[in-house]
């Protein structure tokens, strides 16, 4: 490598790595993604610190070599950094069930986890009916947020009614709630909400709905959200 390479390279390692104890060793497995080297990149899977844990996915995944069985094993790591990241990078990897995930003690690994469904797009009967359950009742509103924004980018009708309650939520649910909408723009419950949706009090969720709307070639709307011309 060359020195803007080797600069790039140890920028990398340095997002990727914790300021904890294990930081060095969890950059140097970082590094050992960029070159090459799979035995260290694979020996760090069993380190005993969740820092370098975490960074040894990354490298593996970007070495090719982050299998299914690895995948499921790190999301049952009892360390919620590890599992929260195998949710992010099952995002790669559409063979992976992200079931036991949605389910996660952790929130943040629940949120990542309805994130990386959305990135599969076709997902199992039993993700999507999660997945509308966290979109309209988790505590959490990032939960809710990226669970209704999954639904959306699914495309699947049977999650509509869940992305439809997430409309009333909370202003930042309710901006990816609307955003969601756009697979289902034939619906009239749909054209309802956007026409809604475009007096809401938060600018966002206007924004949001109008261009929404806008993205409706050869099509205006009235205030009861009937299509027109």
């Amino acid at each position: 490598m060359d020195d803007m390479d080797d600069m790039d390279v140890m920028d990398d390692a340095n997002d990727d790595a914790s300021d904890g104890p294990g930081t060095g060793r969890a950059a140097a497995v970082v590094l050992a993604g960029h070159t090459g080297d799979l035995a260290a990149a694979t020996a760090a899977v069993t380190s005993d610190d969740p820092d370098v844990r975490v960074a040894a996915l990354g490298a593996l995944e970007r070495l090719g070599a982050l299998g299914v069985d690895r995948l499921a094993s790190a999301l049952d790591d009892p360390t919620s950094s590890v599992r929260r990241r195998a949710a992010e990078l099952a995002a790669h990897h559409r063979d992976v069930d992200l079931t036991g995930a949605l389910d996660d003690p952790d929130p943040g690994v629940v949120e990542m986890a309805a994130w990386a469904c959305g990135e599969h797009e076709t997902v199992s009967d039993a993700v999507l009916d999660r997945l509308g359950a966290l979109a309209t009742s988790s505590d959490e509103v990032l939960v809710r947020e990226s669970a209704a924004a999954a639904l959306g980018a699914i495309g699947d009708e049977r999650g509509l009614p869940a992305i439809l309650t997430a409309c009333a939520d909370k202003p930042t649910v309710r901006r990816r709630a609307v955003l969601a909408l756009a697979p289902f723009l034939d619906d009239e419950r749909v054209r309802a909400a956007l026409a809604a949706a475009v007096d809401d009090r938060d600018w966002q969720v206007r924004q949001a709905a109008e261009d929404l709307v806008r993205a409706e070639r050869g099509t205006t709307w009235d205030d009861t959200g009937t299509t027109r011309g």
